[in-house]
């Protein structure tokens, strides 16, 4: 075997090493809200629930490791002391990711994500209202492990009131897992589906998704493509350039000899096959021809 003494490594390796060997963990997609009421969304894997009398969930936002900053849910709930947990599942799993960008305070990663606000019953910060199971909480105490890069700051929350879809509740009021479909993370780009196993996402590009919110109507509120397909879509720097979409159009006519009397349907249905295959790109300039 091959062994360290976490003090002999960096941050950064220890870092990966800990999120690669303990996985698959669960998603705490986390809603909260500043001082001057700006929503904010933020996924953390750092999450699992340790009490039900009283019911208490545990997340962490860790100090970033490379240049020891801390993110806007930490300050939102110190500020606050109220947070929204949303569970994770397959549907929504590219548009948290999306979600997970770095924009600047007081971007609105609902809007960036193409999530929707729904409002709580208790407490400030939205719920996602594609979320199947979301829990209303009150932060009772949060304590910060540390003051250097890696640190984490444990958010303790008490839940004051849980929704959870019909959809995935049985006739006697039982969450059905299979229905349920959580999303939970692994090391790197990996996620785990707990029907299907691994699969990768592409972290978030560190210039900035352009987001759904900037996408062309016609593609934004397309209905042919999903909720994990324009989170895809939003994850690119820029759209394509018209001189782009021309040479793509001309290189798959043969392909395709029609595609200039295609509906917008028929050309979301084969966008969707492209990015079946990670196709962004591909998927983008079949959108905007």
């Amino acid at each position: 075997m091959t062994s360290f003494n976490p003090k002999d490594i960096s941050t950064g390796a220890l870092h990966g090493y800990l999120l690669s060997s303990v996985a698959p963990r669960p998603i705490a997609f986390a809603s909260t809200m500043d001082a001057e009421g700006r929503p904010n969304l933020s996924p953390y894997s750092f999450f699992n629930v340790f009490s039900s009398n009283p019911p208490i969930l545990i997340f962490s936002p860790a100090r970033r490791v490379r240049d020891n900053t801390v993110k806007h849910t930490l300050l939102n709930v110190e500020a606050t002391r109220e947070v929204v947990i949303n569970v994770v599942n397959y549907d929504i799993v590219q548009q948290m990711s999306l979600s997970s960008t770095e924009y600047a305070e007081g971007v609105n990663e609902f809007e960036k994500s193409g999530l929707t606000m729904l409002k709580s019953d208790v407490v400030k910060p939205f719920r996602v209202a594609e979320s199947p199971v979301q829990f209303e909480c009150k932060v009772n105490e949060i304590i910060h492990l540390g003051t250097e890069g890696g640190a984490g700051n444990l958010v303790i929350c008490e839940v004051v009131k849980l929704h959870i879809s019909n959809e995935v509740l049985d006739e006697k009021g039982i969450i059905v897992q299979e229905k349920l479909d959580l999303v939970s993370r692994a090391g790197g780009s990996y996620y785990n589906r707990a029907k299907k196993g691994f699969f990768e996402i592409p972290k978030p590009l560190s210039t900035l998704g352009i987001g759904v919110d900037a996408m062309p109507d016609q593609v934004k509120n397309s209905m042919v493509l999903t909720g994990n397909d324009l989170g895809m879509l939003g994850n690119v720097e820029a759209l394509p350039k018209q001189k782009e979409i021309e040479e793509f159009i001309q290189n798959v006519s043969e392909r395709y000899p029609n595609i200039g009397n295609m509906s917008p349907r028929e050309k979301h249905k084969i966008a969707r096959n492209y990015l079946s295959y990670g196709d962004v790109d591909s998927a983008w300039k079949l959108l905007l021809s």
